[in-house]
Parts: C-alpha cells; structure tokens; sequence
C-alpha cells in the first residue's frame, strides 16, 4: 500500500470517529435538554388575568384543578347493550335486581331474563336502593310487540327522577297522545321537543342529565332542571321542572324530599322491558 493510500485510509477512519462522537454528544446533549425541559417547565396559564366570578381563579389559572379522566362507554344497538363509561355505577348489567327494591318495600320482583328486565304486571314499581342527587342517566328500553292498546294504555311505563319527577315512557310510534303525555315528556308539564320512537320491539335509548331542587328554609330557591336525549334526538332542553308529576294534578314541589331520592321506574301494566342502566353522579366542577 503506498504512503498515500495509507494516509487517506488514516484519514477516513477518523472521520469515522469524529461522526460517531458528534453523533454521540449529540444524542446526550438533546438528552439533557430534554431532562432539564422537564425540570424546569415554563408555567402553564396566567395569574396576571382577570378573576373569574367567585373570586378564587384567573383566566386561564394554570393552578387550577383538572378534572378527572374517565375512558368513554360505547352505545347501545339492536343486538347488545353498550358499555359504561369507566366511573358509572352500574344498575342493571343483564343479571340481576340486586340494586332495586321494591317501592313498597321488600324485593324488586320484577321478571329478569336473556340480559333485560321486564315490568311484572301488578307488582308495583321498583326504585333504587340507592339515592342520588344531580346525575347523567342512560337507560335502554323496549316496548311490547305486538302493540296492544292505544293512547296511555300502549306500552306505558315511566322513568322517575328522585322518585318525584316523571319522564313518560310510552309507545308513541303511531299512536296519539295528549303531548304532555307522550314519550319523553316531563309527565303533565312538558310535551317533548321531538317524537323520536321506534317501532315497537326495537330498543331506545334515554340519556338524561337532572338537576334536583335546592330548598332553604321550606321555599324553592332553585328549581329542578332536565336534559333528555332520545335515541340521541334532543327531546328536554335543560327544561325547568315544575313540581312533582302526577296524573290530573297542578305540580308542586315537596321541600322534604331533601337533595337526593331513589331513581324509580313505574308499572303502569305493561310489560315494558328495560336493560343497561348505568348512573354517573355529577360533582361541580373546580
């Protein structure tokens, strides 16, 4: 090999080197700015902004609380039942009425089978053990097939909200009503903003945000509120709740009741069937 041969050959393999060391310091160089990006973060948000009414955070305060992550459900179709967002209390999973009783006391007596439940003609309604205050509700349900009936006494059942505050449950596909009265009013008050039933036999779908009354001293100062999506049709827009519901009756509040009640679903003789009925309860945010 001649002299310059060999000295290109030096040559070569120290460009070798040099690349790798750069390479290297490179990598440990991003390494440590990353590592000291982490250390010493920019602060997040403002303190220098206007306050927001209350008077304990700022515009963009980057001291103030997140809220909690929750991992999404998946909905509901004709051949199964969706699943629970990650912090929903589980009412009925297809199994059992562990979580009901009956309104009269005892056992929720009530027929369970193939994942749903279905009203048990003349045993009276069933409520949860449980009571709840501001909540998002979601509830599959499912009318007789073949209709039988017409007006209130086709497919009739009902979702009561703190056991005070009915939303119908009716079939209302092709069958008129008073439109108090009719699926997805709130019963005797609110006719519903749209008629979103499917036909009898297929399962529907409620999702419902309430908001109980807020009593001082025997007086309303804040009335009972109620979204309701049907079949993910809007059908109650934050719609204000005029008292308990009833049949034929003026609606007033009952300040005894206090801020929380059990969710209660209604035998109106009907076999209505029922399944997937989850619970999230609603915390204010921070």
């Amino acid at each position: 090999m001649t002299r310059i041969h060999k000295e290109h050959s030096a040559m070569k393999k120290s460009s070798i080197i040099l690349v790798a060391f750069f390479a290297t310091l490179a990598v440990l160089v991003g390494f440590e700015l990353r590592a000291s990006g982490q250390q010493h973060k920019e602060p997040i948000g403002y303190e220098d902004t206007p306050m927001l009414p209350g008077g304990k955070w700022h515009v963009h305060d980057g001291r103030r609380p997140h809220p909690p992550i929750v991992t999404p459900g998946t909905f509901s179709s004709q051949q199964a039942p969706g699943q629970p967002p990650s912090d929903a209390i589980i009412l009925f999973d297809g199994k059992d009425l562990s979580k009901w009783q009956s309104a009269k006391g005892g056992p929720a007596e009530w027929n369970v089978q193939d994942g749903y439940f279905e009203v048990a003609l003349g045993k009276g309604d069933i409520e949860t053990k449980e009571k709840f205050g501001p909540i998002q509700l979601h509830l599959d349900w499912s009318e007789p097939n073949p209709p039988h009936g017409e007006s209130q006494s086709r497919g009739n059942s009902g979702v009561y909200l703190q056991g005070q505050y009915e939303i119908q449950v009716l079939d209302s596909y092709n069958n008129i009503t008073y439109a108090d009265g009719q699926t997805g009013a709130v019963y005797g008050q609110h006719p519903p903003l749209a008629n979103a039933c499917r036909p009898p036999g297929e399962w529907q779908t409620y999702d419902i945000a309430f908001t109980p009354a807020i009593f001082q001293g025997g007086e309303v100062v804040m009335p009972a509120y109620v979204t309701v999506f049907q079949n993910g049709v809007l059908v109650q827009n934050h719609t204000e709740i005029w008292g308990s519901t009833g049949h034929r009756i003026f609606p007033h509040y009952k300040p005894d009741i206090g801020s929380t009640g059990p969710l209660v679903l209604q035998d109106h003789h009907n076999p209505v069937r029922y399944r997937n009925i989850w619970i999230r309860e609603i915390k204010p945010a921070a």
